[in-house]
């Protein structure tokens, strides 16, 4: 099952601001963008900022008004000035990785966009209601049994009914679905766990689902009918349970 493109992945998780010096030292290059040295990283924005600097392909010193250790001057082959302190902000995605997000001028104002797009809590954004359409009428069966049972542990979901309504509903368990998460609260990777729901006889659409929603850590799932179809996910004619993927 390919997880490059996930529909159920929304937004960026495991932000980092990392501060950078704007620096420039030749007329004719672009600006350079380093961290400062370890050393200095306690400098306020305005002890770094219009400073003179020597710096290399890793990290930026500050010189004036600062006094540099010669083992340190020895390993920077470049010299400038500060032109500007940049807060860059940087996220995680479920298929392009580690990116840059935006940069800002102060530290405070990053950690606001931060706050704004994350979801501290973990309650938001992490249940869906996606159309039955997106699996088979066999797999709609299999759900409804183990809402009548006891569904077994090993699954790390539990599938219940709605009060008065045809739809029926998935708690996902210890999700995210990644190798690494699962590794550290099972023992298991996602394919072992993929594996291990195909063993027990759930139909390989509804495994695919369950597996994509749980990589993107939703915690509840409902089909229903009269619920909208998501883009991407692979929809079943209801005749003869043959799919095709929305384009």
């Amino acid at each position: 099952m390919d997880h490059s493109s996930n529909p159920f992945a929304r937004g960026y998780y495991g932000f980092e601001i990392r501060r950078l010096a704007v620096i420039s030292y030749d007329e004719r290059h672009p600006q350079t963008f380093l961290p400062l040295h370890p050393s200095q990283a306690h400098l306020p924005d305005d002890k770094v900022a219009y400073q003179a600097c020597i710096f290399n392909d890793d990290f930026v010193l500050i010189t004036e008004g600062q006094t540099v250790p010669a083992e340190l001057d020895a390993l920077c082959g470049g010299s400038g000035a500060v032109q500007a302190v940049y807060h860059s902000i940087y996220g995680r995605t479920l298929d392009r990785g580690f990116i840059h997000v935006g940069d800002s001028y102060t530290l405070e104002y990053a950690q606001a966009v931060v706050r704004n797009l994350q979801f501290e809590t973990g309650f938001y954004s992490r249940a869906w209601e996606i159309s039955t359409a997106h699996i088979t009428e066999a797999s709609g069966r299999y759900l409804c049994e183990l809402a009548d049972i006891a569904t077994p542990s090993g699954f790390l979901f539990v599938a219940f009914r709605i009060p008065y309504s045809p739809a029926i509903g998935v708690k996902l368990i210890a999700t995210p679905w990644t190798d690494e998460n699962l590794m550290h609260v099972e023992g298991i990777t996602a394919e072992q766990l993929r594996r291990e729901h195909l063993s027990k006889g759930m139909p390989e659409d509804l495994a695919d689902v369950l597996a994509l929603a749980g990589q993107a850590d939703v915690r509840v799932l409902v089909f229903d009918a009269d619920a909208n179809e998501l883009d991407g996910l692979t929809v079943f004619e209801e005749e003869d349970d043959t799919p095709s993927v929305d384009t």
